[in-house]
């Protein structure tokens, strides 16, 4: 079975880094996409890549502490809700055990034919619906 959890590790870099020297936030919106689309593209058939998409409609983030040059961090993300055309995903940011960032996107799917958006397919709903274990262990 597929893991409805995903998450990726990366090595915080200079680049990545705003003038006061820790991880710059936008860098961090743009990992919350990152990881987003990664899922997505992990866990979706050709078939339901080629025939939906998404797009944002909000992002709430809380910073918590900062990401420093050199740190390993670790991103997990899980959609948290469906309910007709729009979906909320969350994304944790850690260091070790520590929670960096907490994010959560509302996103929108679109038919790729009608650009326009759809109710999100149960198939779909079925791929990304996180068991409640998963929801009690990211709360």
């Amino acid at each position: 079975m597929k893991a409805r959890v995903y998450e990726e590790r990366l090595t915080v870099s200079n680049e990545h880094l705003d003038e006061l020297g820790h991880v710059n936030n936008v860098v961090y919106l743009q990992w919350i996409q990152d990881i987003a689309r990664a899922h997505w593209e992990r866990l979706a058939s050709d078939e339901l890549k080629s025939a939906y998409l998404w797009v944002v409609l909000s992002h709430h983030i809380r910073y918590h502490k900062p990401g420093l040059p050199g740190d390993e961090l670790r991103l997990v993300t899980f959609v948290k809700d469906t309910e007709g055309v729009r979906s909320v995903r969350r994304v944790e940011v850690f260091k070790n055990e520590t929670l960096l960032v907490e994010a959560e996107t509302e996103w929108c799917m679109i038919d790729t034919k009608r650009r326009r958006p759809t109710r999100i397919p149960d198939e779909i709903k079925h791929l990304f619906a996180p068991s409640s274990d998963e929801i009690k262990q990211n709360d």
